[in-house]
């Protein structure tokens, strides 16, 4: 990251910037995609469509994987005390809007869509899986995981960003959406002196990231475990998961490089939002394109070289047949395309090469999921027969609109940036701590 950060901007020049609205037309059209996208679905499964609820599951894995990452990383920012980011990170808490959504979209799939979804739903209890797999995957066992897991990530994430988001409202004019008055309203009651509140939310959040560090971990390899690697209930990684999660955090870091520049043209805050920081962005996305391709290989690798028939099955399915192509299309688009192409400081600092990389990133993850969920379900298939079609289509519409619509509404009903840590004169003591009720700095261990 950038060794140093630019002088304090003053709050009246970030105010001015904070309600700049996003054009209508925009969130009009994510709405429309999102009315479309779920229209098709809807009709889909009132027919017993199989395929539309299996649509309806790849994206969701794609676009709550990137939501939950994304805040995980804000969080990543707390731990670590990062300056650099602040006047870029509100980008990245507009995602965790997506996440109520998400969560109610994970109860329909396994209370209303599991058969169709879960190839070994209609087994359980008939013998045909080994009495631990019977025991994990019960019906209630497994509904009940992923509504205490997934609910418990959404409120962490959710109550994280609400006290970072609180800090700038409670020293901000009221702005922004009419539908979010009455949340900024409960922001702003019992805000305190500067300092204090401070010191009281920086030491909060501490606890907090660190907490959600752990929750994120664990939560997301159970349910990569339930909702993606269980398709095929005779295959097993330990790997798996960390693949699962961390493409999300890549492609969650790709998108924010494309809107990091679409807010500072917006806002024209090119003297808040500077070229260092497009640099930082895109070594991000070169660092953990770069993980993600070690995670890929390094499963691939002791699954080969271990030769376990449970194991190999589950990569020579995906490397043969209609499914080989889009397997390698893959391994192009999230590793290759982007690891050689963004290795000098241009690629990663020019908007054309960055978004190009990013596109890349985005379309071999939404494969990756594909690829995840398909073969798992629908087997061997000849070359020529690949199921993908309308319905992947629609349902990808859908889940983006979705999520593009609840983004912009976020981002209009609440501060643009992190004005608080900006431009408060306090805002460099969070490097040395203080009690928040004696404001005592704190000891190093604490």
């Amino acid at each position: 990251m950038s060794g140093h950060e630019s002088p304090a901007p003053s709050r009246e020049r970030v105010q001015a910037v904070l309600y700049k609205p996003i054009p209508a037309t925009i969130k009009q059209a994510f709405l429309a995609m999102f009315i479309a996208g779920f229209t098709v679905f809807a009709y889909g499964a009132a027919r017993g469509n199989g395929r539309a609820w299996q649509a309806f599951h790849v994206n969701w894995l794609f676009f709550t994987t990137i939501a939950s990452a994304a805040v995980m990383f804000v969080a990543v920012q707390r731990i670590t005390t990062a300056r650099w980011s602040r006047s870029v990170v509100r980008i990245l808490e507009g995602y965790a809007a997506f996440l109520p959504f998400a969560f109610v979209c994970l109860l329909l799939t396994v209370f209303v869509g599991n058969k169709y979804v879960y190839p070994w739903w209609d087994i359980i209890g008939h013998g045909e899986l080994n009495h631990e797999k019977e025991v994990w995957l019960s019906h209630g066992f497994f509904q009940a995981r992923a509504v205490v897991v997934m609910g418990a990530i959404m409120l962490l994430q959710l109550w994280y960003v609400w006290t970072s988001v609180r800090l700038d409202v409670g020293v901000s004019p009221e702005g922004g959406s009419a539908w979010a008055a009455g949340l900024r309203a409960a922001m702003r009651r019992g805000f305190g002196e500067e300092r204090r509140e401070l010191h009281s939310t920086h030491s909060r959040q501490g606890y907090m990231a660190v907490f959600m560090a752990l929750l994120f971990g664990f939560g997301w390899c159970v349910l990569a475990w339930d909702h993606s690697m269980s398709l095929d209930p005779h295959f097993f990684s330990t790997m798996y998961a960390w693949q699962v999660f961390m493409g999300g955090w890549l492609v969650a870091l790709m998108i924010f490089s494309v809107l990091v520049r679409y807010f500072n043209g917006l806002l024209g805050a090119q003297d808040l939002i500077t070229e260092k920081q497009y640099h930082d962005i895109g070594k991000l996305c070169f660092a953990f394109t770069a993980f993600w391709g070690y995670l890929t290989f390094s499963q691939y690798l002791v699954i080969w070289y271990g030769n376990l028939p449970e194991e190999t099955h589950f990569f020579t399915l995906r490397l043969t047949g209609a499914w080989k192509d889009v397997t390698v299309g893959v391994a192009v688009l999230t590793f290759a395309l982007p690891f050689f192409g963004l290795l000098s400081v241009k690629a990663k600092t020019w908007a054309p090469t960055m978004t190009f990389f990013a596109a890349c990133s985005f379309v071999g993850l939404w494969l990756a999921r594909y690829t995840e969920v398909y073969p798992s379900i629908y087997g061997p298939h000849p070359v020529g027969d690949l199921p993908l079609g309308k319905w992947e289509l629609a349902l990808f519409v859908g889940f983006l609109g979705a999520f593009g619509w609840l983004y912009t509404q976020f981002m209009d009903g609440f501060p643009k940036m992190r004005v608080f840590l900006m431009t408060s004169p306090f805002r460099d003591e969070v490097q040395v701590p203080c009690d928040p009720k004696t404001m005592e700095p704190l000891p190093a261990h604490e």
